[in-house]
């Protein structure tokens, strides 16, 4: 007989509609069967599996996303909101470590089924950790669209509380919705409730807070992406870093990394007459999202001038903007 277990894989991937799980899950079935010493049912739910593969012809994974829910709703309306990114991995320029970190994700949730055939799971609990504007929610939003998923934002205002037990309480809804309904759940600025237990600030409430997170995550069995992302990895709990799959370490961008942003970033305003070599070097420290931005001014600065293009100066005087932002 089934286990509890694949009973309630098995209820789940009808009720996403993911015919492709729901009979690798019966594949599994059928093995525990056998490993029971009942061969005839087993042998029979492999003849039925076998008959639906080749009346569908299935894929491995469906290529439409579930059907989520619309607006989270009661007490998760203040807890949750929710996008339908369409950014993919290609429109960002990473790290070449980052960049194959972060499609070994998407290549072991798109073939999960081949892992849960020898009882193993996809990549599911992601830390990110780097400074501002490195590109961690923008790495949330691309893998939501490389896997047609809505993307959930915990909304920290919503989730923390001044009254004992409360937070819990809510953070527990969270992951009763990361259980029930598949996506990509954000926790961004993830220091707000991941710092160290004992630290001098510490309270009460916040202490159970990171025991309840730490409980909830290592207990989930879901097929959801949960993604933790901080610019302070020095504040997180040490009993945190462990409990994620991944850990990956965002930094700026420099040298070839920084030219490549540019470029992408300037599309057809790019001059053959820049000086890539001083821009790189201007560009040192900025974040990927300050590169954008100040690419934007310059290109705004050009079409006010009527020109086509931008210039090696109309950046850099971007760029020096940018930094006195910063020191504002």
């Amino acid at each position: 007989m089934a286990t509890a277990e694949q009973l309630k894989a098995l209820v789940r991937s009808y009720a996403e509609g993911d015919q492709a799980q729901f009979l690798s899950v019966a594949m599994q079935v059928a093995a525990h069967a056998a490993k029971q010493g009942h061969s005839k049912l087993a042998q029979e739910l492999r003849s039925l599996v076998d008959q639906v593969k080749t009346k569908s012809q299935i894929a491995p994974r469906r290529l439409e996303p579930p059907t989520p829910l619309t607006q989270p709703r009661g007490e998760l309306a203040g807890l949750l909101s929710v996008s339908y990114p369409s950014t993919r991995l290609n429109e960002m320029v990473l790290q070449p470590a980052v960049g194959e970190r972060l499609e070994r994700v998407l290549r072991e949730h798109k073939q999960g089924h081949k892992l849960r055939e020898h009882g193993l799971r996809p990549r599911h609990r992601m830390l990110l950790v780097g400074p501002p504007g490195s590109g961690k929610t923008m790495t949330a939003a691309a893998l939501a669209g490389e896997m047609q998923l809505p993307l959930f934002t915990i909304v920290l205002d919503g989730l923390i509380t001044k009254f004992m037990g409360e937070t819990a309480a809510k953070l527990r809804l969270v992951f009763d919705a990361i259980r029930s309904t598949r996506g990509v759940y954000l926790f961004d600025e993830f220091d707000a409730i991941g710092g160290q237990r004992g630290a001098s600030n510490d309270v009460g409430e916040i202490r159970r807070v990171l025991n309840s997170f730490l409980q909830f995550l290592e207990q989930d069995q879901s097929d959801s992406l949960i993604i933790s992302a901080t610019n302070h990895p020095e504040l997180l709990d040490h009993a945190l870093f462990r409990r994620f799959d991944d850990v990956i370490e965002y930094n700026t961008p420099s040298g070839e990394l920084a030219n490549r942003t540019i470029l992408a970033k300037l599309g057809t305003f790019t001059s053959d007459e820049l000086d890539w070599k001083q821009l790189s070097a201007s560009a040192a420290e900025l974040s990927y999202a300050e590169l954008a931005r100040a690419c934007n001014d310059a290109i705004k600065e050009a079409i006010l001038d009527d020109k086509s293009v931008v210039t090696t100066q109309g950046i850099l005087r971007a760029f020096e903007e940018r930094r006195a932002t910063r020191r504002s």
